[in-house]
């Protein structure tokens, strides 16, 4: 598990100026008490192995017509959705994510040669192992009209680690505002600030598009770290 952790000591000496200007102890002595304060980060990680792979899967045709660009298009779509249902993927779990029509111009006269049909399909695979059969299964399905525009591995309930890795963050917030106090010869006093700090998930694995090879397309999950980063401030008692 790494961690990592940045922190800071807030003492805002201008208040103390201020006070000195304005006159009145008890006024002084509360404004100071307030503007002094023990502000630390925590991280807490979580290493796991995703359980859930994402897939888009396109397919790509081209004909003299729109008509005929579609019509190819959409029997090669159509095979390509009925494998995946056919091996175990839910209907819910499908989804036509893009479907585009594009004429080609030649470059000479300006003028459209053909045209272009893009259907892309989203797959959640909840069997990463199963994944790479999947993806060899699609190259026959759609042919070399099959293009694989993405890969991504996630977790299905990630709520467990995620409260683990919270725990993890705040526990060492709080040692490390404790080690400031102490190296500072101060004592903390009540917290009065505890909150998360968005964290920016981790990008896809993109797979460039290429003819579907014989063999089944070999899939690693790898491992996917889940981080949770909370700050938490203390104030100073006097």
């Amino acid at each position: 598990m790494g961690r990592g952790v940045s922190s800071v000591v807030a003492v805002a000496l201008s208040a103390l100026a201020l006070a000195g200007c304005a006159g009145g102890s008890g006024s002084t002595a509360a404004t100071s008490a307030a503007s002094m304060g023990i502000t630390t980060r925590g991280i807490g990680t979580v290493t796991t192995t995703p359980d859930t792979v994402t897939v888009v899967v396109g397919v790509q045709t081209r004909g003299p017509s729109a008509k005929a660009a579609l019509d190819e298009n959409t029997s090669k779509a159509t095979a390509l959705i009925n494998m995946f249902k056919s091996r175990g993927v839910a209907a819910a779990d499908l989804q036509t994510s893009q479907l585009s029509v594009s004429p080609t111009y030649d470059p000479a006269t300006g003028r459209i040669i053909s045209y272009e049909v893009t259907d892309q399909v989203t797959a959640t695979l909840h069997d990463v192992h199963a994944a790479g059969g999947l993806i060899d299964a699609a190259g026959e399905a759609a042919g070399d009209a099959v293009r694989i525009q993405q890969l991504s591995f996630s977790i299905s309930d990630d709520s467990a680690l995620r409260a683990q890795a919270r725990a993890d963050a705040v526990r060492q917030a709080q040692a490390h505002a404790r080690q400031l106090a102490d190296a500072a010869g101060v004592r903390l006093g009540r917290m009065y600030l505890l909150t998360e700090v968005p964290a920016t998930p981790p990008g896809p694995l993109g797979r460039e598009a290429a003819p579907a090879p014989a063999a089944p397309v070999p899939i690693e999950p790898g491992s996917q770290k889940l981080t949770v980063m909370v700050e938490l401030a203390y104030a100073i008692d006097e």
